[in-house]
């Protein structure tokens, strides 16, 4: 299956293996989850490292740690569609990190719409009944 496909199709492939994927990484990583301040839209979920979550209170931008390219990634650095980091909240067992942000740019996903538009956030499909995928 193809980038694209795994990225914009309509058949189910989950990374069940991803954790495993991680835990056998380099670097030490906790969850991150990006969330529109204004909206409550749960735009991103990525990892961080101490370098990232320093990185991003430093430049007041949502950071993470990338687990496939193994270093940092300031969200919107290539793009331009950067997170602003408005808050960074804990969880009660400090194991992940909530970043309330503000997009200050076209979105947050990587991948397009239709019409070649930066998709608002990641999460762009609905799980179907049959187990097939369908953008919302």
């Amino acid at each position: 299956m193809s980038d694209k496909e795994l990225e914009e199709g309509s058949t189910l492939r989950l990374d069940f293996k991803k954790l495993r994927k991680i835990a056998s990484g380099q670097e030490d990583v906790i969850p991150a989850i990006a969330q529109d301040a204004q909206t409550g839209e749960v735009l991103i979920l990525g990892y961080v490292n101490e370098l990232a979550l320093k990185t991003a209170l430093k430049e007041k931008k949502a950071t993470f740690w990338s687990t496939s390219r193994n270093e940092l990634w300031i969200k919107g650095l290539t793009s331009g569609d950067f997170l602003e980091l408005l808050e960074v909240r804990v969880n009660c067992e400090q194991n992940s990190i909530l970043y309330k942000v503000r997009p200050a740019g076209k979105g947050a996903c990587h991948t397009k719409d239709e019409q070649g538009k930066t998709r608002s956030a990641c999460y762009y499909r609905r799980l179907k009944a049959d187990g097939g995928l369908e953008s919302v």
